[in-house]
């Protein structure tokens, strides 16, 4: 896998991979940038879970379990000294749906983060990784 990043102005980042997709990265304009796109940290959080969910969609579609509406929001403590790496890292599952079973979400959830997810297991090893799951109705 190899991905090139072009400077573009200030803080702003051009990023582009295998995928041929453009990606945009800066930086707040508090800090310096002009706000043309995620922060490097936001995109690891945006990662982590983009990649959990579509293990979470491809393993619930294997179960023919039928949901509503399925998102993900993360949210994460860094450290305070350089290197502001992330210690904490929770995500929370929320899904819609007529009588979800809680049993298979939970299995879904945990193969993804345990097995499937290589982000996650990335972080999990630098940071403490939970996660929580929402069921809302309809």
């Amino acid at each position: 896998m190899d991905v090139k990043v072009k400077h573009i102005k200030g803080m702003h980042f051009q990023a582009e991979g295998n995928s041929k997709t453009l990606t945009h990265l800066d930086t707040s304009t508090v800090a310096g940038g002009s706000g043309m796109g995620a922060s490097p940290m936001e995109m690891v959080l945006m990662a982590t879970a983009g990649c959990s969910g579509m293990d979470v969609v491809s393993i619930l579609g294997k179960m023919r379990l039928k949901y509503t509406r399925f998102e993900i929001t993360v949210h994460g403590d860094r450290a305070e000294e350089h290197p502001r790496v992330f210690t904490d890292v929770e995500l929370v599952y929320k899904f819609w749906g007529e009588e979800l079973p809680q049993d298979k979400l939970e299995r879904a959830v945990t193969l993804s983060l345990n097995k499937y997810c290589s982000v996650a297991n990335m972080i999990d090893k630098a940071a403490n990784l939970t996660y929580r799951i929402e069921v809302n109705p309809g």
